[in-house]
C-alpha cells in the first residue's frame, strides 16, 4: 500500500521525531508511506492522524496491546480506542461476533460484537481517503535463523535483552509486577531487582481449591528474589460481586476466565500504591512454551509416514469399528484420524462448541444468521501469514494472533485498566521479539522439551523448583465453585436463562448443562458455564433488548 513518495528510512524517523517531536515524526512519515514508516517503530501504540481535507491513517502495533475501532458512517471515517465508543443506540449486535464468541471464547479481530464497527488487527494500519477505507499489514512475522551462535553467546545476550527490556518499563514508580509462580512472571520479578538495583514489589493471587492453587510457587519466586510480596485469595463471594463489572468493563463480550484473578492481583497493587505492573505475558508464545507445540509436533510426525502405508493400511484400519473395542488401539486410531487433519484446523479438534454439538446448543435463529466456516477460514488466512517453513514457528506466530493480541494481552489491560494501573509487557519488547524469531526452531522445543533455550539461559537465576513446573497461571476454579457456591450457582443459572431467552442458546441445552453436565465434569463445562455468563453479563449492561427471536 504505497502512500506516495519520499519514503523515510529509519534513521530519517529518528532525526525527525529528535527535531520536530514524536508527534510531529509521526504524521509527516505517515503522510508519504504509511508502510515504510510503521515498520521501523517499535513500543506499544495506537495512533491516527487526520489530516484536515485530506487522508486519515490509524496504526496499531505489532501485537495490538494498544486497540483502535473504527466505523465508516456515510463516507465519514470515525474511530476511538473502544467499540462501544462508536456504538449507538441504533447499532446491532452482530450474530456472527457472537458464534465466533462462543467458538473462541473471544471475539478475533477486525470483527466487534457489533455490526459495522470493526478493530484494527495487530500490526496493521489503515488510510481512509476519498470515502475509501484500505487497511493492510505493515508487519508480517518473519523468522531468519541465526547461523553460527553458540549457546553461550545466546544466553548472554538474551539475558542481557531481558534486563534492558524490564528497565525499558520502569518508569520511576514502585517497581511492581504480577507473580503467579510460573517462569515468566518469576523471570520479571528477578529481572525488576537486577534492572531497578532493588526488590520488587509482587502480587499474587490465590485459591482455597486444590489443584488450582499456585500459591506455593509464587512464594518460593518471592523468597528466592527476596522481593515485597503480596497475596490475596480469590473467594466465590468475589466473583459474585465482581463478574457483572469485569464482564461490563471490556468493549465487547470477553471470556478469559483469568481475567477475575488478574483484576484483582491488579486492585490489590493499586490499593497498595502501585501505578503500573509489569506482566510475564509472551514467554510462551515467543519461546515455545504451550504444551500444544509439542502435542502437534507429534502429530506432524505423520507426515513423515510413508503414503503408501498410510492410504492402504493406517487410515483404513483407524476408520475399523474394532479399533474403538480396545484402549491402546482406540489411542492409535485417534491419534491417526487427528494426524490426518492440516493445520490449523486440527488445534480445534477438542473445541468445546463443537464437543457440545452446535444444533443441541444453539438455537436455529441463530445458526440461521451465521457461517459455521467462517472461524475456520479466519485462522487458516492468518495460518499463512507467517513467512516461515518450521511448524513451531508457525505455531508461534498464529498464537501472536490468537493468543496474545486477541485474548492474554486484552485481558492484563483491560482489567488493570479497571483497578486504575497501567501495564507494561517487558517479554513483548521489540528487541526481544527480533531475538526469537531468529532463534532456532530446536532451541524453542528440544524434541518435546518446552521453551528449552529460555529455561536452561535462567537455569542459574530462576529457581529449579519453578523451571521444572508444568504451566498452570491464574487458572479459575469457576466450575468446582459454580456448582457448590449457591449465590455463584445462582448468578450462573440466571445468566444462562436470560441468554436463552434472547434466543442465543437452547433452554434444553442449560438445563442440561446446569443439571447434568456441570455437577459431573465442573472443571471441564464449567468453561462453557463461564463463557455464556460472561457473554449475558455483557449483554445485560451493554445491549440490554438485544433478542433473537419474540
Amino acid at each position: 500500500m504505497n502512500l506516495g513518495s519520499p519514503q523515510f528510512s529509519n534513521a530519517e524517523l529518528d532525526d525527525l521525531a529528535r527535531s520536530q517531536g514524536c508527534l510531529a515524526a509521526w504524521r509527516q512519515a505517515l503522510a508519504y508511506n504509511a508502510v515504510s514508516a510503521l515498520a521501523g517503530v517499535t513500543g506499544d501504540f495506537a495512533v491516527a492522524f487526520h489530516e484536515p481535507g485530506g487522508r486519515t491513517l490509524m496504526a496499531v502495533d505489532r501485537f495490538a496491546i494498544r486497540s483502535l475501532c473504527y466505523r465508516v458512517d456515510a463516507g465519514t471515517l470515525r474511530f476511538a480506542a473502544r467499540a462501544d465508543e462508536l456504538a449507538d443506540a441504533l447499532t446491532e449486535i452482530d450474530p456472527q461476533a457472537i458464534f465466533d464468541y462462543l467458538y473462541f471464547h473471544i471475539i478475533p479481530s477486525p470483527r466487534t460484537i457489533y455490526k459495522g464497527i470493526f478493530r484494527l488487527p495487530p500490526g496493521h494500519c489503515a488510510v481512509f481517503e476519498n470515502g475509501q477505507l484500505t487497511v493492510a499489514p505493515y508487519w508480517t512475522a518473519t523468522f531468519e535463523v541465526q547461523q553460527g551462535a553458540s549457546f553461550g553467546d545466546l544466553k548472554d545476550e538474551f539475558r542481557q535483552l531481558l534486563k534492558d527490556a524490564v528497565a525499558r518499563q520502569l518508569d520511576g514508580s514502585k517497581a511492581a509486577c504480577f507473580l503467579s509462580g510460573g517462569t515468566d512472571s518469576s523471570t520479571m520479578a528477578g529481572m525488576v531487582a537486577l534492572a531497578s538495583g532493588k526488590p520488587a514489589a509482587t502480587y499474587s493471587i490465590g485459591f482455597d481449591e486444590q489443584g488450582y492453587d499456585e500459591m506455593a510457587f509464587a512464594r518460593l519466586a518471592a523468597k528466592h528474589f527476596h522481593t515485597e510480596h503480596h497475596e490475596y485469595y480469590v473467594t466465590p463471594d468475589d466473583l459474585v460481586r465482581s463478574i457483572p463489572l469485569v464482564a461490563a468493563h471490556y468493549d465487547q463480550p470477553f471470556g478469559n476466565s483469568s481475567a477475575l484473578p488478574a483484576y484483582y492481583c491488579a486492585r490489590m497493587a493499586r490499593a497498595d500504591g502501585v501505578s503500573k505492573l509489569l506482566a510475564g505475558d509472551g514467554g510462551d508464545e515467543l519461546f515455545g512454551g504451550n504444551t500444544r507445540y509439542a502435542k502437534q509436533k507429534v502429530f506432524g510426525w505423520y507426515d513423515h509416514v510413508p503414503a503408501r502405508l498410510r492410504t492402504g493400511l493406517l487410515e483404513p484400519v483407524s476408520r475399523s469399528s474394532v479399533m474403538n473395542q480396545i484402549p491402546l488401539l482406540r489411542k492409535g486410531a485417534s491419534y491417526v484420524n487427528q494426524a490426518q487433519v492440516a493445520m490449523p484446523d486440527r488445534m480445534m479438534t477438542y473445541n468445546l462448541l463443537f464437543r457440545l454439538g452446535l444444533d443441541a446448543m444453539l438455537t436455529p435463529e441463530l445458526l440461521a444468521q451465521v457461517d459455521q466456516q467462517d472461524p475456520s477460514r479466519q485462522q487458516v488466512r492468518v495460518w499463512a501469514q507467517a513467512r516461515t517453513d518450521n511448524l513451531v514457528n508457525r505455531m508461534l506466530a498464529f498464537d501472536w494472533r490468537y493468543t496474545l493480541a486477541d485474548c492474554d494481552l486484552p485481558k492484563v489491560v483491560g482489567t488493570a485498566d479497571l483497578a486504575g494501573v497501567a501495564v507494561g509487557f517487558p517479554l513483548l519488547d521489540d528487541r526481544l521479539l527480533a531475538f526469537s524469531q531468529r532463534l532456532p526452531p530446536s532451541y524453542k522445543l528440544k524434541g518435546l522439551k518446552l521453551r528449552w533455550f529460555f529455561k536452561e539461559a535462567l537455569r542459574d537465576f530462576l529457581p529449579v523448583d519453578i523451571i521444572a513446573k508444568k504451566k498452570q497461571g491464574f487458572g479459575l476454579p469457576f466450575g468446582v465453585w459454580a456448582n457448590a457456591h449457591p449465590a455463584l450457582k445462582a448468578l450462573a443459572a440466571d445468566s444462562l436463562y436470560s441468554l436463552a431467552g434472547r434466543g442465543v442458546v437452547r433452554d434444553d441445552f442449560v438445563k442440561n448443562l446446569l443439571d447434568q453436565r456441570l455437577p459431573e465434569h465442573p472443571g471441564y463445562y464449567g468453561e462453557m458455564v463461564w463463557i455464556l455468563t460472561m457473554l449475558e453479563q455483557w449483554l445485560a449492561v451493554k445491549a440490554p433488548r438485544f433478542r433473537l427471536r419474540g
